[in-house]
């Protein structure tokens, strides 16, 4: 593969929290360029670890070669925080990129989200939650685990792959209590199911959400079927929700390793932030 020249680069804090860190990758364009559309990526690692460097960085630079700027962010981590705190801070992260949109010549009405795994899972959250359209124009995730409640379900199963297995136990490390079960007090169950609905995307699924691409590998262990029914949701809400499967056992960013997929994502994001009346 050949690797682009250097992007512009600088790491910036978006909250007072060690982790509420974001590196942002652009380009100089003059002072009369056109703002260009950004991303905001989201890294995987079950809600419990992960980086926005490591691998990103090659996919920021491949991004910022096609015209994006790009902003890779990373998130508070359970179990010491817990849910929602993943979210809220993928939130701010969108709230500081645009309103400091032009320190990198980005268009703070062009912004799409692309995440992978537990990253995938938040950007959903950030098309679906509220109204999803008026924060982000675009949400691309690889292998979201879009309802945790089903994972925990599919990491119980005897024929559970070990990342699976994994997977049912960062649920409860994100939502800080285990489904289905009551350890004295009247009520821990209801309200661990109240947290695993609200972290589940299709529960806010609703017209003025974001359109979505969805992409997982046909072995993966986060299952199609995670995506299929909030894909389901969102369309029954009249939202775009698109659904693709690369062969092979690819979850998360290995998916960009299949040399179709980020020819994909980048006409997808390319349609999608287009400037209006475009």
């Amino acid at each position: 593969m050949v690797t682009p020249a250097l992007p512009k680069f600088r790491t910036y804090a978006y909250g007072k929290a060690a982790a509420q860190r974001m590196d942002a990758y652009w380009r100089d364009t003059g002072p009369r360029a056109t703002p260009r559309p950004a991303v905001l990526i989201l890294h995987g690692g079950y809600w419990m670890g992960g980086d926005k460097g490591g691998g990103w960085k090659y996919v920021a630079r491949r991004l910022t070669e096609q015209g994006f700027v790009v902003l890779s962010a990373n998130y508070r981590l359970a179990p010491k925080a817990q849910w929602p705190a993943q979210r809220d801070d993928s939130l701010s992260a969108l709230a500081f990129i645009k309103k400091h949109a032009r320190l990198w010549n980005a268009d703070p009405a062009r912004v799409a989200v692309l995440g992978s795994s537990a990253g995938g899972h938040l950007a959903t959250q950030l098309g679906a939650f509220g109204t999803g359209s008026q924060q982000v124009r675009g949400v691309v995730a690889l292998s979201p685990p879009n309802d945790p409640f089903l994972a925990f379900q599919d990491g119980a199963d005897p024929a559970a792959t070990l990342q699976q297995v994994k997977l049912r136990r960062a649920v409860t490390a994100l939502v800080d209590c285990v489904p289905g079960t009551v350890t004295g007090a009247a009520g821990i169950a209801a309200d661990c199911l109240k947290r695993l609905d609200d972290a589940s995307t299709a529960t806010h699924a609703s017209a003025g959400d974001a359109p979505m691409l969805l992409i997982h590998g046909s072995g993966d262990f986060v299952p199609v079927a995670q995506s299929t029914g909030l894909a389901g949701a969102l369309r029954a809400a009249g939202v775009q929700a698109t659904v693709k499967t690369v062969e092979g056992d690819l979850h998360a960013a290995q998916i960009l390793e299949d040399e179709r997929s980020l020819p994909m994502i980048v006409s997808w994001l390319r349609s999608h932030l287009k400037p209006r009346g475009q």
